[in-house]
């Protein structure tokens, strides 16, 4: 089985949108308010939105199960008010469940999170039990910077955040570490502010302790792990000279890296320099590059090829990227797929 442990519904119905731009405009004009979050969109539509998109690509790449959630820069918490958060994302992660009961041997669920800027984390517990125990979703996207750029919030290794790992942990489903929109002119989303969120997670439990209180909970750093393995001899001294552990002892128990790294190359270096048992496979299709490479002419976004082409991979090393890992970081995978299986 090829588990895909990072996609985001990007090819949603219209009427998602609509529903969001009526939400915004009723923060200036309250008549405009939507009146039900009850979008009108039909199976059917939800069928049509993924079928020739998300659907089409599992076929032709041969990949199985897709980790879903809503789109990532469509959370953009830092508009509106924590209560405009609250409902916008609730409205996404029933959407998500409804591609996923449509498609239980396609797509599980990931939730988006209500987060705004300067809120605690508290303030997401509610939702993220709901999607768990509700709904079946195996693991949630945790926005370090809900300001959209600006980095307004305490530091992921604050107590800030500690009464919602306390709840992840109890849950048992790990967060992938994903910012948002940028509202910042000076990053562009997700040529920059993505990958600056994946860096800057990174080395913030490198500066802390966050694992000796939160043995078990697990992160997973996405796109990579953006500038990390390509600077892992920088990392490493640093944490030397703060005195902090090796790396491999002090955050590889907890922190793992996907595969949406889109060209030989990059593939070929995070697996040179990332243990094999940190990386999830995951290719973040139809989301931030869509394009064919000419230089290969197959999608950007294909990653499977990629880790198909490392030659110095075994069998046991493909497996573990494709399928094991994935299993043992999101651990309600596990119980989801026995039920699909005697479904």
């Amino acid at each position: 089985m090829i588990i895909d442990c990072h996609g985001h519904y990007t090819t949603e119905p219209p009427q998602l949108h609509a529903f969001r731009d009526r939400q915004l405009a009723a923060l200036a004009d309250p008549s405009r308010r939507p009146s039900s979050t009850d979008l009108g969109i039909s199976d059917d539509e939800i069928r049509a939105s993924v079928e020739g998109a998300q659907l089409k690509f599992q076929r032709e790449r041969g990949t199985d199960l897709t980790l879903f959630s809503p789109r990532a820069a469509g959370m953009a918490h830092h508009l509106g008010t924590p209560e405009t958060s609250r409902e916008w994302t609730r409205v996404c992660n029933d959407l998500i469940h409804r591609v996923c009961t449509l498609y239980p041997r396609n797509f599980v669920g990931v939730c988006q999170l209500p987060q705004s800027p300067g809120v605690p984390p508290a303030n997401c517990i509610e939702e993220l039990e709901r999607c768990v125990k509700e709904l079946g979703f195996v693991g949630c996207n945790l926005n370090p910077d809900p300001s959209g750029g600006y980095w307004r919030d305490p530091p992921l290794t604050d107590r800030w955040w500690y009464p919602l790992y306390e709840k992840m942990v109890e849950l048992d489903v790990p967060a992938m570490i994903h910012t948002s929109a940028s509202c910042n002119p000076c990053f562009h989303t997700t040529g920059a502010h993505y990958l600056n969120g994946d860096t800057t997670a990174f080395m913030q439990l490198v500066t802390g302790n966050l694992f000796k209180d939160f043995p078990t909970l697990k992160f997973v750093i996405p796109h990579g792990g953006g500038a990390v393995p390509y600077h892992w001899g920088r990392y490493r001294g640093l944490a030397q000279d703060m005195k902090r552990p090796p790396l491999a002892e002090h955050l590889l128990g907890n922190v793992f890296f996907d595969t949406c790294v889109y060209h030989q190359p990059g593939i070929d270096l995070l697996t040179r320099v990332i243990p094999i048992d940190n990386i999830l496979f995951a290719s973040e299709m139809v989301g931030a590059v869509r394009g064919i490479d000419p230089e290969t002419n197959h999608h950007y976004d294909d990653t499977r090829r990629y880790i198909d082409q490392v030659a110095a991979l075994s069998e046991q090393d493909r497996w573990k990227i494709f399928e094991g890992n994935a299993r043992k970081v999101y651990p309600r995978l596990n119980a989801y797929l026995e039920r699909r299986g005697a479904a």
